[in-house]
């Protein structure tokens, strides 16, 4: 087991200082003080080059360095399916502001945008995720059912001036007849998404006076239309809320995105997990570079709300989360104060965050990796939060809990199905 430093981001939708999740595990993991005036977004847990994680004892090596020079510590199913690389990359977010409308490309769109603008899609990875809460946790999340945006066309004419009265229409013959809804309502999203900036301001401009003539009684939706006009005015996303599910998340609950499903943050603190890459195509709700075209062709136009989960209890300690995924799965293990769990070893590697509270840890490795024992970074001892552990494949770790206090413990490692 061997003890991590993690670097953080500061995209700009990040909660200012001390107020972020991301700031406070940040600075107890790496002893750099928090600068109030700096939003803190996401602390990363991984090997991904854009933000990788070092060992503590000789900060000049990077994990996917290390991993490189001990592959077994991966364990034979994941080195031989995607080689010395950790294939997940683990995040904890704290959002202020909505992140962009977007989604990540599949293996084979991710692969040819790599090689079209490497500059732009960084790595040629695809990029299912699962967002689990910590606090309360705000989300659009996949396509609202034609029932849904036809009940939006009716009662909101600035959308349906956006998009066209004869697109409207299209979705609306398609559903009396019993057409599939795919194709018209691609064509719809489409349609809003490409729409001329002035149309769309002028329309925005209309339903944003609409709203607040009809204060306080206001819904979900209606709400959060004006707080994104305060975050991001006149933006084509704005109207895109109407096209998707709006969801709240309590702690504990995690919904999953697979790839070429549409999705933003807008406010909250959450763990995430998901393939190693950073590529993100974005069209709304957002100072960067938006791929719209692309965005609206690759999406499945799948409908409904998304499945939440819940975590299935292991045990008495811990609760599992295993979206349908194999480079990732994650585990929440929770000790009472004075208590005590093992953490039975896996085939494959682990990370540990150590998210409240404080404790011991003590690693128990095969023999054929028990020249580990002797690296400067590896642990046996005192745990708290803001630790960070990488888990050797084979390895397993004692817990015990602090006197005085519980302890909680997020875990990610590859789906338990590919060793099967």
């Amino acid at each position: 087991m061997l003890k991590l430093i993690c670097p953080s981001q500061n995209y700009d939708w990040g909660k200012k200082g001390g107020s972020s999740e991301v700031a406070k595990l940040s600075t107890l993991n790496s002893g750099e003080a928090i600068d109030e005036s700096l939003p803190y977004a996401e602390l990363w847990m991984g090997t991904h080059p854009n933000c990788p994680a070092v060992l503590s004892g000789d900060q000049s090596t990077t994990l996917k360095a290390w991993i490189e020079k001990n592959p077994a510590s991966l364990g034979d199913v994941v080195h031989g399916r995607w080689g010395a690389e950790l294939p997940f990359l683990f995040k904890v977010l704290s959002v202020a502001t909505a992140l962009s409308i977007q989604a990540h490309p599949n293996k084979q769109l991710a692969e040819k945008l790599h090689a079209d603008r490497p500059k732009v899609y960084k790595d040629d990875n695809h990029k299912p995720e699962m967002a689990v809460a910590i606090s309360e946790f705000e989300a659009l999340s996949g396509f609202v059912t034609t029932e849904e945006l036809l009940e939006a066309f009716a009662n909101i004419p600035e959308l349906r001036a956006t998009i066209g009265e004869s697109t409207t229409a299209r979705v609306e013959a398609a559903h009396k007849a019993g057409e599939d809804p795919k194709a018209p309502f691609k064509d719809a999203f489409t349609k809003l998404m490409t729409c001329d900036p002035a149309i769309v301001k002028d329309q925005i401009g209309s339903l944003v006076a609409r709203l607040h003539a009809k204060q306080p009684d206001l819904s979900a939706k209606e709400q959060l239309v004006l707080r994104l006009q305060g975050q991001y005015p006149d933006d084509v996303g704005i109207l895109s809320v109407y096209f998707l599910n709006l969801i709240v998340l309590q702690p504990g609950e995690a919904i999953f995105m697979a790839a070429n499903e549409p999705h933003a943050y807008l406010s909250g603190e959450c763990a995430e997990v998901m393939a190693t890459s950073d590529n993100v195509v974005r069209a709304g709700l957002t100072p960067k570079l938006r791929d719209t075209d692309i965005l609206c062709d690759m999406l499945t136009y799948n409908q409904g709300l998304p499945t939440l989960l819940k975590g299935d209890p292991r045990d008495a300690c811990s609760k599992h989360y295993a979206p349908p995924f194999d480079e990732f799965e994650m585990d929440i293990i929770h000790l009472s104060a004075n208590g005590s769990y093992t953490i039975p070893a896996a085939a494959g590697p682990s990370m540990l965050l150590v998210h409240k509270g404080a404790g011991s840890a003590q690693a128990a490795m095969p023999a054929q990796l028990s020249d580990l024992a002797e690296d400067p970074s590896a642990w046996n001892g005192p745990i708290k939060r803001g630790d960070i552990f990488f888990v050797a494949a084979g390895s397993s770790v004692k817990l015990e809990g602090h006197i005085a206090e519980d302890l909680t413990i997020m875990r990610c490692g590859c789906s338990s199905d590919i060793f099967k």
